[in-house]
């Protein structure tokens, strides 16, 4: 049973991981900004 909840409670964040990061990529100017904050640490 606690194998179960475990696992039920993995996918579940696994779900929101991907519903947030598919959440962002409505935003372009947002997603822009990201990669050009990135792209200047090297």
């Amino acid at each position: 049973m606690k194998t179960l909840l475990l696992r039920a409670l993995i996918g579940l964040a696994a779900c929101a991981l991907l519903l947030f990061t598919f959440s962002l990529y409505t935003h372009p100017d947002f997603m822009l900004k990201l990669a050009n904050q990135f792209w200047l640490c090297f």
